[in-house]
């Protein structure tokens, strides 16, 4: 549906070593008042390292829970993006700024992804200052090799499949028997695989800006999809009144193919990273200093004078993110411990992955890539990484999604998680909807600048 919006065996036991004692039921330490967070108890959860119990250890997660215990609907799980971007730093504007009427009815309980936050991020230093919160920017390999000795021997326990055990301790900790999950970008991820790996333990599904949680072409971290979307959306924005009166994807093309594959990766980041200063790709004035707009800066450079693309490219250039708000050595174990690429998962010898992926990449359509090329996908970040990641890979879950109602939330201005994929993760649920935000981009429950979005989260969840 798609809307629009302006045991065991019967018998004595054989004999045997003792059992384990049952593990302790995990619960939530210390409950404080969360700092900058009104209206939130802040305490700690301490969950195994790896809930396979393959290597021992734990990990303590801050974990922010709304005040109002009794809320009429129960709980809501709200989980942030990246990966990388913790949630308890988030609560109040969520819950209290852009949902109040949501928060009103649901307690909201946001946690710290393993690996992120203020007291347990992954601190990878030349990672951090190259890409910082970038998907696409590519790091050098000398920061990747850092990063790789920063975690050590834990590489891959910081997947999604680690993440989702967090997720059922948690609920566990809380004594509900079911919640209501939202996601967010790479919240999206971890929250459709919860929902198909406990599917008992979820009532419904938000899906904020679509990345599906599975991805049987082993495709999805070529971006492929992304790059060619933004044919799509730079002509929707251009058709916008008042017309360009130009074709803002040939434009585009054109640069990409005169100014070379480096700057190609460059373009792509910093578009993507654009939509979240402008929704419209046109408003000239939405960013200081005179740089102007992105689609008339493409045209121009397209003509000849480059100097409002490059400003551009200078603004939006990645890295230096602080670490307390996003960890991009979170990031590279995740991404690259969950996904599947052309030469197999993180736990592929590396000699012979760079074969495998030009041989891909060759049998790829060159239309697909288009306005951009294969060396687009193939510099990214996302391939630059991963190419270079050995670690434990998460299980694959479940592709069907449960059998209860999901709102797949997109804005047609989406270039982080385009438009397209919040209908290929719609095919996996069985009552899922489809709405799409006109005119906007990423992250609607967050950024969107009207309401229609989160009036359709709203009616949604009965509020």
């Amino acid at each position: 549906m798609v809307t629009a919006l302006t045991a065991g065996l019967a018998g004595p036991a054989a004999a045997g070593p003792a059992p384990r004692p049952a593990a302790a039921a995990p619960r939530l330490r210390d409950p404080h008042p969360c700092q900058g967070q009104p209206g939130f108890t802040c305490s700690t959860l301490t969950v195994p390292l790896d809930h396979r119990g393959r290597v021992p250890g734990t990990l303590d997660l801050q974990v922010a829970t709304a005040d109002n215990v009794d809320a009429p609907k129960g709980t809501l799980l709200f989980l942030s993006g990246g990966p990388g971007q913790p949630g308890v730093s988030i609560a109040d504007r969520i819950a209290h700024q852009r949902l109040p009427e949501v928060a009103h009815q649901y307690r909201f309980v946001l946690l710290d992804q393993r690996g992120t936050g203020q007291y347990g991020a992954i601190d990878c230093p030349l990672l951090q200052a190259q890409v910082g919160s970038s998907d696409i920017a590519a790091p050098t390999p000398a920061a990747v090799r850092e990063c790789s000795g920063v975690i050590g021997d834990d590489k891959g326990l910081y997947g999604t499949e680690q993440t989702v055990g967090d997720y059922e301790s948690l609920r566990r900790a809380l004594g509900v028997d079911t919640m209501v999950v939202d996601g967010v970008s790479y919240g999206t991820f971890t929250a459709a695989r919860y929902a198909a790996v406990h599917p008992t333990r979820v009532r419904q599904v938000v899906l904020d800006s679509v990345l599906p949680h599975v991805d049987p072409e082993a495709d999805d971290g070529l971006y492929i999809v992304g790059l060619h979307a933004e044919a799509r959306v730079l002509r929707d924005a251009c058709a916008a009144a008042p017309a360009c009166g130009f074709d803002p994807a040939g434009d585009l093309a054109w640069v990409i193919r005169h100014r070379g594959d480096a700057d190609g990766v460059r373009i792509f980041d910093t578009i993507v990273s654009y939509e979240f200063a402008d929704p419209t790709y046109r408003n000239a004035g939405a960013l200081p200093g005179g740089q102007g707009d992105i689609v008339g800066a493409l045209h121009a450079a397209r003509h000849g004078d480059s100097s409002r693309l490059d400003a551009l490219l200078a603004f939006f250039k990645p890295g230096g993110d602080e670490l307390a708000g996003y960890s991009s050595g979170l990031h590279i174990d995740a991404f690259c411990s969950d996904s599947v690429w052309p030469w197999g998962r993180s736990d592929t010898p590396t000699a012979g992955r760079q074969a495998r992926l030009d041989r891909a990449l060759r049998r790829i359509p060159s239309e697909r890539f288009w306005p951009y090329t294969r060396a687009t996908a193939a510099g990214s970040g996302f391939t630059q990484e991963c190419l270079r990641w050995r670690s434990r890979p998460s299980a694959e879950p479940p592709v069907r999604l449960p059998d209860v109602p999901v709102l797949l939330l997109t804005g047609d201005h989406d270039l982080s998680t385009p438009t397209e994929w919040a209908y290929e993760e719609a095919r996996h649920a069985p009552d899922g909807k489809v709405v799409v935000v006109k005119g906007a981009s990423h992250s609607i429950q967050n950024r969107e600048l009207g309401h229609a979005g989160r009036d359709a989260v709203a009616a949604f969840l009965g509020v």
